[in-house]
């Protein structure tokens, strides 16, 4: 049964790890990952031997930072021309190196 947890009322971590204790599979699905959090839930996973039916499978629907949606609100010409590839593979890198910051920072 899918639960919901806020971490105000409903804490997250302390629920996942009671769940994998007992399991030998995971499929998580959030709107925010910091790869931090990781660290309170490899100990669990590193157990398992992967492939089919025995890994931990991640969603992430990441929501953007505030600041940046703050920008995008306050900015004048609000016409939205898409971005060039160029473009596109520098926001990719960009959070590319954030993803690897977080997992060092987190070590």
């Amino acid at each position: 049964m899918p639960r919901i947890f806020d971490n105000i009322d409903q804490q997250l971590l302390p629920a996942l790890q009671e769940t994998l204790k007992t399991a030998d599979h995971a499929d998580f699905c959030v709107g925010y990952f910091n790869l931090r959090g990781w660290r309170g839930l490899s100990s669990h996973i590193e157990e398992w031997e992967g492939g089919d039916g025995a890994c931990c499978r991640l969603l992430v629907g990441m929501q953007p930072p505030p600041e940046d949606t703050f920008r995008a609100a306050m900015r004048l010409d609000q016409r939205d021309d898409g971005i060039d590839n160029q473009r596109a593979s520098h926001l990719k890198q960009r959070l590319a190196e954030k993803f690897c910051k977080q997992f060092w920072d987190g070590l």
